[in-house]
């Protein structure tokens, strides 16, 4: 019997034992499950940092690529092209040569304007010479009338009036000589300066015969052949024909509009970014210069951004996209602006405590951009705000934050909703 109690009681304990343990597994899993209800009835919210980072208040305004310089060639005379060296899409350096023109009757009219000034100058010549005979000429008569006279003076009545007189006419009339030739020289040189001049006209026509560039630039259209009769470019009568057209593909220009806001930013001399998409490549551009007066129907004021293009690569007519920085600060406290809520002209946050509570806090605002604000009063620096949603939290509800920059995706789909 002993032995048999024995036995009984160790069943009996080892049964207690069992149960306790069941009871105790029991407990443990249940208050784990009321802990993971308790963490999934949690609301995860979207939060963000207050953080200082710079504030730029930026416009980008598009425009449309035009050449710093574009100019159709004319002809300055008229005449066949003998040789045109220049095609569509040719670039060209100043001063070199596009073309050839013939004009036969210009160069006889320069041949006869040579003629004519080497007739002038033989009557120059001749008009010196002239002077120079007169001159002896009249040496010689002056001299026997002072002698006559002197002679006359000493001895009266040796002279005869008569030979007198006519020496002091000789004398005279010799001197009056002189004056004529030398007026017929200057005559002369008058006529000789006249003929070079008229050389030089001839001349400076001939040369535009030979039809050069007036800029660096490229070729954008070609408007004549060889052997084609243009007429001169200083015809009033007839329409002339250029030749070719010449565009400045090493400097752009970029014109855009700049609304009446922006005006008073804008600076002469102000690098600006311009990108451009078709490449999806940016460039350096530079404020040149501005009508400095609004259109009346867009309200808009003409500004032109000067645009360096070394490799070509930008191309007359490409549009392309200004980011013009209008005012902004260093080292501003920002917040995403959707972070922030307008109440009736006031303006509040949701700031998550030390404990995750949520905190309605007003805040007083700065300068804005489309999508960053600055927070003058209010908040911290590294506070946590709830970012989206903000009606579907209760002020000192414990909520879950999750860092928007932890998973974008998420926080696509997270506006504040009960998980």
């Amino acid at each position: 019997m002993t032995l048999q109690r024995r036995h009984i009681a160790i069943g009996v304990a080892v049964g207690l034992a069992v149960v306790i343990a069941i009871v105790l597994l029991i407990h443990s899993f249940t208050e784990a499950d009321a802990n993971k209800a308790d963490e999934q009835a949690q609301t995860i919210a979207p939060v963000v940092l207050v953080t200082r980072a710079p504030l730029a208040n930026s416009l980008t305004l598009t425009g449309e690529f035009r050449p710093f310089q574009q100019v159709d060639v004319h002809a300055k005379v008229a005449g066949y092209i003998r040789h045109i060296f220049v095609d569509v899409g040719d670039k060209v350096k100043s001063g070199q040569e596009l073309a050839t023109l013939e004009v036969p009757e210009l160069n006889a009219q320069v041949t006869g304007a040579q003629a004519d000034i080497r007739r002038s100058q033989d009557a120059v010549r001749r008009a010196q010479s002239d002077i120079e005979r007169a001159e002896s000429t009249h040496q010689a008569y002056h001299a026997a009338y002072t002698r006559l006279k002197q002679a006359s003076e000493e001895r009266p009545g040796l002279v005869a009036e008569q030979e007198l007189d006519d020496s002091m006419a000789k004398d005279k009339e010799t001197d009056a000589q002189i004056n004529s030739n030398r007026a017929a020289l200057a005559e002369s040189q008058n006529g000789l300066g006249m003929a070079r001049a008229t050389l030089e006209r001839l001349s400076a026509l001939q040369a535009y015969s030979h039809i050069t560039a007036p800029f660096a630039g490229v070729v954008t259209k070609r408007y004549v052949d060889t052997g084609a009769l243009i007429s001169a470019g200083t015809s009033s009568e007839t329409q002339s024909q250029p030749v070719v057209q010449l565009a400045e593909w090493y400097l752009l220009r970029l014109v855009i509009p700049v609304p009446e806001s922006a005006v008073p930013l804008l600076h002469l001399g102000s690098i600006v970014q311009v990108h451009v998409p078709s490449l999806n490549q940016d460039f350096q551009g530079r404020v040149a210069r501005f009508a400095d007066a609004l259109n009346d129907e867009t309200r808009t004021m003409h500004t032109e951004i000067d645009v360096e293009n070394p490799q070509n690569t930008l191309t007359e007519g490409m549009y392309a996209e200004v980011k013009l920085a209008l005012h902004g600060k260093e080292n501003a406290l920002t917040l995403p602006i959707q972070a922030v809520v307008d109440e009736g002209g006031k303006h509040y946050v949701l700031v998550l405590d030390g404990q995750d509570r949520v905190q309605k806090t007003y805040v007083e605002l700065g300068e804005q951009t489309s999508s960053t604000v600055e927070l003058l009063h209010g908040v911290s620096e590294k506070d946590k705000v709830i970012s989206a949603g903000q009606a579907d939290y209760q002020i000192g509800e414990v909520v879950k934050p999750k860092l928007e920059t932890e998973s974008a995706d998420a926080h696509e789909g997270q506006t504040g909703e009960r998980k």
